[in-house]
């Protein structure tokens, strides 16, 4: 009996022990998720851009560190619009329309609140586009933890390096090479002269993968060139709440070096789609 009690015992501690071995990693916080950067918040730090010295604070959020992938975008959306096909190449032919439908189903995906509110029977009737015939009315939960675009904003803060800039003209390099993928750079060899299509196509140029230049200061790739990102704003004054077209951000593979320049406001009605036209995420901290 005595020796069964012993042995009861010796069980019972070796239970507890493995539990308690197991307790820490049960509870563990989820790591830190690579494909992101927090931004700490604050006002706009890189003179260049087109909120330097205006009454603008930025919160805390987080943005992708690369562009959104086709891979991340087939997991999502079920299929891949884009041109130039590769899981690690970022997605392209997608509308505004098209992404802000790609955050929400990926929010409801990971099980994180929705950011946007998409009505699909009633025009938006801040959309003063003639030529867009979609105008989905779309309104944001600001409380909400879901994917979202950046804002035109939140866009200039992250790519001139946030609190960390060092005023480079482009996304981490004043040297457009270093850091961006254009006309000139994005094909079989180094363009020069003036812009021309036909040389750029027979050049094969195209989107690269992501992260093969040298990031910024926040450690975000592509933020220069590869493809234009859509952001939440329409085009127009900085505070615009209407428009015929939606910004879009950092320039891509077809356009001229000055569109890489963090401070180009480049636009795009929110219907279009083009092999130069992708996005990245953010998220509210």
């Amino acid at each position: 009996m005595r020796k069964l009690l012993i042995f009861l015992l010796i069980a019972i501690i070796a239970i507890v022990s493995a539990c308690s071995q197991e307790t820490p990693e049960n509870n563990e916080k989820p790591k830190k998720n690579d494909k992101f950067v927090l931004v700490k918040g604050g006002t706009l730090m890189n003179t260049k851009s087109n909120y330097y010295g205006k009454s603008v604070t930025i919160s805390n959020f987080y943005i992708g560190k690369y562009e959104v992938t086709q891979k991340e975008w087939i997991e999502v959306m079920g299929s891949n619009p884009s041109q130039f096909k590769d899981d690690n190449l970022p997605v392209e032919m997608v509308s505004w329309y098209d992404v802000v439908e790609y955050c929400n189903k990926r929010s409801t995906k990971e099980g994180l609140n929705l950011y946007y509110n998409i009505d699909k029977t009633k025009k938006d009737p801040n959309n003063n586009s003639d030529n867009d015939n979609i105008k989905w009315t779309v309104t944001i939960n600001t409380e909400a933890n879901g994917y979202r675009l950046p804002t035109e904003a939140e866009w200039e803060y992250a790519a001139g390096g946030g609190q960390m800039s060092k005023n480079f003209i482009y996304s981490g390099s004043n040297n457009a090479d270093e850091v961006a993928w254009y006309w000139q750079n994005a094909g079989d060899k180094y363009l020069s002269g003036e812009w021309n299509w036909p040389i750029i196509e027979n050049n094969h140029n195209k989107t690269k993968t992501i992260g093969l230049k040298k990031s910024n200061e926040l450690g975000l790739y592509d933020m220069s060139g590869n493809v234009r990102e859509w952001c939440w704003d329409w085009y127009g004054d900085l505070d615009s709440n209407s428009g015929s077209y939606r910004i879009v951000k950092g320039g891509g593979w077809i356009g001229g070096v000055s569109n890489n320049e963090l401070s180009f406001r480049g636009k795009f009605e929110a219907n279009g789609i083009g092999p130069d036209q992708g996005f990245r995420v953010s998220r509210s901290e």
